[in-house]
């Protein structure tokens, strides 16, 4: 039987979205190597998980190049996060899985009147059409993406800018950012949360649950979460 995770209601949920929402961090994994194939750089799976897993693109990139003792410039940076956005986006209407109970969850909560939030690394123009086909983007207050910030996770900036548009919008209604709950899947995703302020539910989706254990709960699967007072939507 399934052990779950009671969690007290939080006044606002701000979740991660790849390895959170989107089962995607393969095509990621794959799209990264089509995109560096032509520059003669490659990594393993254990190295994308161990080095470039909860970057976002720009970062990605750079530690890529960093690793191989060579530099990145802008011009060529730009092209090569545009080049593989085509890529992702022409995959995504094949289709893309959720994760096990992250649409359930997600729905509860809207249902339940909790504000939602979106902070993640990757592109907004890869994000919304997968919100849009599974259905849930009308759920969430606000979305923070790569594009929105200077500064990728481990660095909190993501994870302040999206309490900040919660607060803003919801006014008392998400008023401390200790009282909100982040869900992460990824250790730097987890430091960046935390940096903020924010309690953190990791999600062992692609680490394990040591290396997630700086987060405040840990659970295999959002579908052994259960919020007080929160049933299903």
């Amino acid at each position: 039987m399934t052990q779950l995770e009671t969690l007290p209601r939080p006044e606002a949920v701000i979740f991660d979205f790849d390895g959170v929402i989107a089962d995607t961090e393969r095509l990621h994994f794959d799209l990264f190597g089509k995109a560096l194939e032509p520059e003669g750089i490659s990594f393993t799976w254990e190295e994308y998980v161990a080095h470039y897993m909860g970057c976002n693109d720009r970062d990605a990139f750079r530690k890529a190049f960093l690793r191989n003792g060579r530099e990145l410039e802008d011009g060529r940076l730009s092209r090569m996060i545009h080049a593989k956005s085509r890529l992702f986006q022409d995959a995504v209407r094949q289709g893309v899985s959720s994760y096990p109970g992250a649409i359930e969850t997600i729905r509860s909560l809207n249902a339940s009147r909790i504000p939602l939030a979106i902070c993640s690394g990757a592109l907004r123009a890869d994000i919304d059409p997968i919100l849009s086909a599974f259905g849930i983007a009308c759920c969430f207050t606000a979305v923070v993406s790569a594009d929105s910030v200077r500064k990728g996770k481990p660095d909190p900036e993501g994870y302040i800018l999206a309490f900040r548009e919660l607060t803003r919008s919801r006014g008392s209604k998400v008023a401390s950012a200790g009282a909100c709950l982040a869900v992460e899947d990824t250790p730097d995703g987890v430091t960046a949360a935390r940096r903020a302020g924010l309690a953190v539910l990791a999600v062992a989706n692609n680490y394990s649950a040591e290396a997630l254990a700086r987060a405040d709960h840990v659970v295999g699967s959002l579908e052994e979460l259960r919020i007080e007072g929160i049933g299903p939507a």
